[in-house]
C-alpha cells in the first residue's frame, strides 16, 4: 500500500552547537538593550528597536536552520502475527485437539477481516520423550519474520509446554488460549524408583505413589492393581499423597512385565497417567555346580577348567581316586585324601545346586540307591543334570541300571556279540533338529547341511544307546546316525546325556580342535533354564514404539498365527514371517503405552510399552502456570476456550504500541507501522534569495527605529 506523507524538516547550514551559541549571543544583546543607566542608575528601559531587533535574529537564526518542507512517498508492510499450535499428545486428551483445530480455524478467519495484518501458522509437533517444544517452534518461525513488523503471538496449547523460558526475549504480546476450563484435577501414578534387575529367588521392592493434582487437600486411600506376566491382579490399598512400597518376588530368569494401575478419581481429566508398567530382568546369583568325577582320565581337566572360568560358577568338585573296591592297604591315617561326603551332598545340599555333573561316574557303591533316587526326584522337581559317560555305561555299574536312570533319555544298547562302545574315528555331525535347537545351533565348523561334512576335528570312541522318553538328538556320531548329545525334559527338570569322552580332544586342538568350551556352555546354561536358549520359546518386546515378536521352535512346519492383545483390550492375528533356525518373526507398531500380550495358542509373551513422552503426560491438566512468566512480561492475556464443543473465541484486535493489548472478550496484536520509503521531495522554506533581504530588511527597520 502506498502513502504519502508530508512535513516540516530542517536542514542547518551551521553545525546544532554552533547554532546554539549564536541563538545564546543573539539572546544575550537583547538582554542588554533592555537595560539603560541614568542619573537614577541602572533601570530596565527597553530600547525602541528592541521588536525588530529581535525579529532580525530570529529570521537570521531560522534562515541559518534552514526549514524545508518534507513529502515522503512511503510502501507500508503489512504486520505479522505468529499463531501456534500445539499437536503434543498432551492436547489429544479428550475433545482438546477438536476444540483447538475449530479454535485455528477460527482465528485465522478473523484474522484475514483484519487490514494490513498477516496471520502464520506453525505446528509444534510431538517431540518424543522431550515433552512439547512450544517454544523452540515459535524462534523457528521468528527467524524468518522481521521483529520490527511482528505484532503478536497467540499459542493454542492445554499450557503443559516444556521449554517455557524463566526471562523471555519476547518484545510482542504472547497471548495463550487453553482448551477446557480452569480448575481441572488428574490422579497419577508415579513411579520413585524401579530396579532393572533382581536376583532370582529373591524380591526386589517398587516405591510407588499417587498424587491427585488440582485438589485442594489430597488425601485418603485408593486401590492399585499389580498384575506380573498377565496373571491375575493382585489389589492393594495404597495411601494417597505418600510414598507405597511393592515388593515383587523374581521366579525366573529372563524380563518380567509388571503393570500396576490405580483406580480413576471421579471428574479426572484423563486416565492415561493413571497406569505404569515396569520390567524387571530376573538373573542368576553365582550358579552353584556340583562336579563328580568317577575316576581321573583326559578329560577330567577340561572339565573343571570349563566351570572355574566363568565368573558366575561356584564349583564344587569332587574326583573319586579309590573305589570302594579298590585297596592298596595304606593305613587310612596315612591317606591325604578328603572323605566323599555323600549325604551331605545328596541328601542335605542337593536342591541348593543349580546344576549336577556326573563326568564318567560308575556305580560302584558309593551312591546308595536312596541317594540315586534322590537325584532323579531333584531332577523331576526342577534340577538340571548333566551326564557325560565312557565304557562305564555300558557295564553292570553303569548309572542307567539304577534309580537314575528312570531321568535318562537312553539307555546303553548292544546287541547279540556287539558291545555297547564303539571304537573308531569319527566326526561329530548336527542333526537337523540340532540345526534348530539354541545349544547347537551355529556352531563353528559345524555341517550346513545333512550333506556337507563338519570341519572340526575328530574323536575316537562313542557309547551306542536305545533312545527313550522324549530326549532330543542334537548331534550324532558320524554319518551313521547314532546319538551322541541327547537333551531332555523330565517333569520340571531337564538333563543332558554326551554318548562320548572324548569331547576333550577338541580343547587340546586335536585334528583342528573344536567348539568345546562353548558347546558345553550352551548345554550348562540351556540345563539352568537361561532364556536366550529355549528352544520353545515365544518373546516379545518393544523398541522405538514397535513390537517385535520371535517365535522360536524345533517344529519345522509353517508357523501358527499369534494373536496380539494390546494395552486397550484390542485383539488382532497377524502371521509370523519364517527365519532361519526355526525361528519365525514379526513387527508391527506398538504406539499405546501399556502391557502388550501375545499368544500363539501354547504360549504368551508380554512387553511393556511406556509413554513415549513422559513429561507429557505426567499431568494432564489444562493449565497456564508454565506460561505465566512470558504472559507477564509481554502483557499477553491467558484465555479459556470453554468445554463446549464450539470455542469461545476472544475478538482480535489492533493495538497501538505502549497500549493494554488483552481485556474482557479480547485480545490486541500491536499495530507497529512500519514501511519502506520509496521517494523524498524537500522544499526549503527559506531559499537564500528570500533570506538575505528579510533579514537585512528586517535589521534597517530596527537601526532606523532606535536612530529616532
Amino acid at each position: 500500500m502506498t502513502q504519502v506523507v508530508a512535513g516540516i524538516d530542517f536542514a542547518p547550514v551551521l553545525p546544532p552547537w554552533l547554532l546554539g551559541a549564536l541563538a545564546a549571543l543573539a539572546l544575550l544583546a537583547l538582554l542588554a538593550a533592555c537595560i539603560r543607566r541614568d542619573a537614577a542608575g541602572l533601570r530596565l528601559a527597553p530600547a525602541r528597536g528592541l521588536p525588530w531587533r529581535a525579529l532580525t535574529f530570529a529570521a537570521l537564526l531560522l534562515a541559518l536552520a534552514n526549514p524545508r518542507l518534507v513529502e515522503e512517498t512511503r510502501e507500508t508492510r503489512p504486520d505479522i502475527a505468529l499463531l501456534v499450535v500445539d499437536r503434543s499428545d498432551s492436547t489429544r486428551v479428550g475433545t482438546r485437539a477438536a476444540q483447538i483445530e475449530a479454535a485455528r480455524v477460527g482465528l485465522e478467519a478473523r484474522a484475514a477481516r483484519l487490514p494490513e495484518l498477516e496471520l502464520r501458522t506453525v505446528e509444534a509437533p510431538e517431540a518424543g520423550n522431550q515433552g512439547t517444544r512450544l517454544f523452540s517452534a515459535i524462534e523457528q518461525a521468528l527467524a524468518d519474520i522481521p521483529r520490527a513488523r511482528l505484532a503478536g503471538v497467540i499459542a493454542l496449547t492445554d499450557g503443559q509446554v516444556h521449554d517455557a523460558p524463566a526471562q523471555t526475549t519476547l518484545d510482542a504480546p504472547f497471548h495463550a488460549l487453553l482448551p477446557g476450563r480452569p480448575g481441572e484435577t488428574d490422579r497419577r501414578l508415579r513411579v520413585i524408583e524401579a530396579p532393572g534387575f533382581g536376583i532370582v529367588g529373591r524380591s526386589v521392592e517398587l516405591r510407588v505413589t499417587v498424587e491427585d493434582l488440582g485438589v485442594a487437600n489430597p488425601g485418603g486411600a485408593a486401590r492399585l492393581s499389580i498384575r506380573r506376566d498377565g496373571a491375575p491382579p493382585r489389589i492393594e490399598s495404597v495411601p494417597v499423597a505418600r510414598e507405597h512400597r511393592i515388593a515383587v518376588p523374581i521366579e525366573r530368569g529372563g524380563p518380567i512385565v509388571v503393570e500396576l494401575s490405580v483406580e480413576p478419581r471421579p471428574g479426572e481429566v484423563s486416565e492415561l497417567n493413571n497406569r505404569a508398567v515396569v520390567t524387571i530382568t530376573g538373573v542368576r546369583d553365582r550358579l552353584r555346580v556340583l562336579l563328580v568325577s568317577g575316576e581321573p582320565h583326559a578329560g577330567e581337566r577340561t572339565w573343571r577348567r570349563l566351570l572355574k572360568a566363568d565368573p558366575g560358577v561356584d564349583l564344587v568338585h569332587f574326583t573319586i581316586l579309590r573305589p570302594p573296591e579298590k585297596d592298596d592297604l595304606t593305613p587310612l591315617n596315612e591317606l591325604a585324601l578328603i572323605a566323599f561326603p555323600v549325604r551331605e551332598l545328596f541328601q542335605v545340599k542337593l536342591r541348593e545346586f543349580d546344576l549336577v555333573v556326573f563326568d564318567r561316574f560308575a556305580n560302584r557303591g558309593i551312591l546308595p540307591p536312596a541317594y540315586l533316587r534322590n537325584i532323579a526326584d531333584y531332577v523331576r522337581n526342577g534340577g538340571a543334570l548333566l551326564l557325560s559317560v565312557g565304557p562305564e555305561f555300558s557295564g553292570p555299574a553303569s548309572l542307567a541300571l539304577t534309580p537314575l536312570g528312570s531321568v535318562m533319555p537312553a539307555r546303553p544298547a548292544a546287541g547279540p556279540g556287539q558291545s555297547a562302545v564303539a571304537e573308531g574315528a569319527f566326526r561329530p555331525r548336527v542333526t537337523a533338529i540340532g540345526a534348530r535347537h539354541p545349544v547347537t545351533e551355529g556352531l563353528v565348523g559345524a555341517n550346513a547341511s545333512a550333506q556337507a561334512d563338519p570341519s572340526w576335528g575328530r574323536w575316537y570312541r562313542h557309547l551306542r544307546a536305545d533312545l527313550r522318553g522324549n530326549g532330543v538328538p542334537v548331534m550324532e556320531a558320524g554319518r551313521d546316525g547314532a546319538p551322541l548329545l541327547l537333551l531332555d525334559r523330565v517333569g520340571e527338570g531337564r538333563v543332558a546325556l554326551l554318548l562320548s569322552d572324548h569331547i576333550w580332544l577338541w580343547s587340546r586342538g586335536h585334528d583342528g580342535g573344536g567348539p568345546q568350551a562353548e558347546l558345553l556352555r550352551r548345554a550348562a546354561h540351556w540345563l539352568m533354564r537361561e532364556p536366550e536358549l529355549e528352544e520353545e520359546d515365544l518373546a516379545a518386546q518393544i523398541e522405538r514404539g514397535r513390537l517385535a515378536v520371535q517365535r522360536r521352535s524345533l517344529d519345522a512346519g509353517p508357523p501358527p498365527e499369534v494373536s496380539v492383545i494390546a494395552p486397550d483390550g484390542t485383539t488382532t492375528r497377524h502371521a509370523l514371517t519364517p527365519r532361519e533356525g526355526g525361528r519365525a518373526t514379526l513387527e508391527i507398531p506398538a504406539e499405546q503405552p501399556g502391557v502388550w500380550q501375545v499368544g500363539d495358542g501354547r504360549r504368551a509373551a508380554f512387553a511393556a510399552a511406556a509413554a513415549t513422552n513422559p513429561p507429557e503426560v505426567a499431568d494432564l491438566r489444562a493449565d497456564g502456570a508454565r506460561l505465566a512468566p512470558v504472559l507477564a512480561a509481554t502483557g499477553g492475556a491467558l484465555r479459556w476456550l470453554g468445554a463446549e464443543a464450539s470455542p469461545a473465541l476472544p475478538e482480535l484486535r489492533r493495538v497501538g504500541p505502549g497500549r493494554d493489548t488483552g481485556g474482557s472478550g479480547w485480545i490486541g496484536l500491536r499495530r507497529n507501522g512500519d514501511h519502506t520509503v520509496t521517494g523524498i521531495a524537500a522544499l526549503p522554506l527559506l531559499p537564500p534569495w528570500l533570506a538575505l533581504p528579510l533579514v537585512l530588511g528586517l535589521a534597517v527597520l530596527a537601526w532606523r527605529r532606535e536612530g529616532r
